[in-house]
């Protein structure tokens, strides 16, 4: 079945190249790091640095991330930097004295959420590998941000007014980012971090040692374990022995687009790949992009996708994911043919690839929120796809050096067990949680690299992620334009439309398709791309975003 190209095939050389990310001084940092003949993975970590700065509450040095890289000639790899349990956590973790499951909203603000952060040995590991540019060069940006000051855009105000009890749960976050009646502090105000910048030109003359075994790393786990009601609490030895580690891609094909992401802890190549695959037989581009049986379709396939993330997806260092088996072209064919174009499934249950067992039961993760994606194409070609974040807004609240701790403990499932079967994703010592996060990069057919794209927005990351993909590849669509394609995700029984959307108000037609309870919202969204036009890269973040970047209201 045909698909529309992305761009009319050239012999033009791609010499040219660009950045995305969530805001443009951080995109300005990769753009400069381009400029003095960086590589994609300078630049990259020198956005992921800035953001640390800039958007305090979607990621930074105080959470993790993961990187996916591939060259021109096709050769792909991923690094894993997501967050660590540490030594002393155990399947019980998130249950109390009482044998009950403690209060979650407690929990995220305590130790009990705090995972060691791996953003910076993640870059390091793969600036090592990868990198042109001085370690210390990549930092330069960020520290000018946090110590000569940004100013206060309308979208970190928003978020500020509506999470004072995350952002303002120290002294620190409150004097910063608050006046002190608790309202935000203005827009257009300059904020100034010197701790951050402290922290950022250590590591940038030190390295990460001075991250991860300093008197800076003792601190940090000695505030993170007084702030842990149980045994077990983080250790400057946790923080020491955090490891980034190399993994390998999961690669899949759609419409002859070769399409690669990131392996467990990830979710998000699995359920990309599976969506995608499950809807290869059905013409999308003669249905078209606002034809509600498109997006029906796109729902089932969602449904047959996740219900196999949430047995099979764990971290490959302590669970047996079957990740070739639910990739496979026979078995995706297999559960794509329990899809109809007339009528939506009134049951989706987990499959079972060849060859698998499913030998573990459902779990009870609470939703993932806060995220940043951002991606760079560099002059020789290579693809950077890097997806950060500290989960939530504003991570646990905690600071430390002016930077945000991550929640990100809270990925795993609360309960370890369910009806006498352990569940994939509890929580165990050093073991890092499944993850929605789905940094992606295409070739196209003839095997060019064509796009770098993913999203953030936490359980919506990987259906972003697809839908953006077929806005591309079936519908021809821009990188702008096919970020800004409106959501429809399901969510058990119910679906979830974006509000405002031409979706809204044709919720009957969703029902008439069998489809339980239509609910309009405006879902956390926030994706970037970059995409192949054929005479160069065009970049884009999402356009949700227009207005939320600006420093007067």
């Amino acid at each position: 079945m045909n698909s529309v190209p992305i761009a009319e095939n050239t012999d033009a050389p791609r010499v040219t190249g660009a950045v995305t990310a969530a805001d443009p001084r951080a995109e300005a940092a990769g753009e400069a790091m381009l400029a003095r003949g960086g590589s994609a993975t300078d630049a990259a970590i020198a956005v992921m640095l800035a953001l640390t700065v800039v958007e305090p509450q979607s990621s930074g040095i105080g959470g993790g991330g993961f990187i996916v890289r591939g060259t021109a000639d096709g050769a792909v790899t991923s690094f894993d930097g997501r967050e660590t349990a540490p030594a002393g956590a155990d399947p019980q973790w998130f249950i109390g004295e009482d044998g009950e499951l403690r209060d979650y909203r407690t929990t995220v603000r305590s130790g009990l959420s705090v995972g060691v952060p791996g953003n910076i040995a993640v870059a390091a590991k793969a600036h090592a590998a990868h990198g042109k540019l001085a370690w210390a060069e990549l930092f330069q940006p960020a520290i000018a941000l946090a110590r000569d000051g940004f100013t206060m855009n309308v979208r970190l105000n928003e978020s500020l007014s509506t999470r004072f009890d995350r952002a303002g749960l120290t002294e620190f976050g409150r004097d910063l980012y608050y006046n002190a009646d608790e309202t935000p502090k203005a827009v257009g105000t300059t904020l100034k971090n010197p701790a951050i910048a402290g922290m950022l030109e250590a590591v940038a003359n030190t390295g990460p040692e001075a991250f991860y075994a300093s008197p800076s790393a003792i601190q940090m786990a000695d505030m993170v374990k007084a702030a842990t009601p149980r045994s077990g609490g983080m250790t400057p030895a946790d923080v020491a022995g955090y490891v980034a580690k190399e993994r390998e891609a999961v690669c899949g094909t759609y419409r002859g687009y070769r399409i690669c992401g990131m392996g467990p802890p990830s979710s998000g190549a699995v359920a990309v790949t599976q969506i995608l695959g499950q809807l290869e037989r059905f013409d999308l581009t003669a249905l078209g992009a606002d034809n509600p049986v498109t997006w029906h379709l796109f729902l089932e396939s969602q449904r047959l996708a996740y219900a196999d993330r949430e047995i099979y997806l764990a971290d490959s260092d302590f669970v047996d994911v079957p990740v070739k088996q639910l990739i496979n072209t026979e078995y995706l064919a297999q559960r794509s043919a329990l899809i109809r174009a007339d009528a939506a499934l009134e049951s989706v249950s987990p499959g079972t690839p060849r060859g698998v067992t499913q030998a573990f039961a459902d779990g009870d993760e609470p939703p993932e929120n806060g995220t940043s994606h951002l991606a760079v194409i560099d002059s020789a070609g290579t693809m950077i796809s890097y997806t950060s974040t500290i989960e939530g807004a504003f991570g646990s609240g905690l600071i430390h050096h002016g930077f945000y701790l991550n929640n990100e403990l809270t990925d795993f499932s609360r309960s370890p067990e369910k009806d006498g079967k352990p569940v994939a994703n509890r929580i165990e010592a050093g073991k890092r949680p499944r993850s929605s996060m789905a940094p992606t990069i295409i070739y196209d057919p003839d095997g060019k690299p064509v796009a770098a794209i993913g999203a953030a927005g936490g359980t919506t990351i990987p259906v972003q992620t697809a839908r953006s993909i077929i806005g591309i590849i079936d519908f021809g669509l821009s990188a702008e334009d096919a970020l800004g394609l409106p959501l429809i995700m399901a969510f058990g029984s119910r679906v979830l439309v974006e509000e405002g959307t031409w979706l809204e108000a044709r919720k009957a037609e969703f029902e008439a398709l069998g489809h339980g309870q239509i609910v309009a919202r405006k879902p956390p969204l926030k994706a970037g791309a970059i995409v192949w036009n054929g005479a160069g890269w065009d970049s884009a973040r999402d356009p949700r975003l227009k207005g939320k970047l600006e420093y007067t209201k």
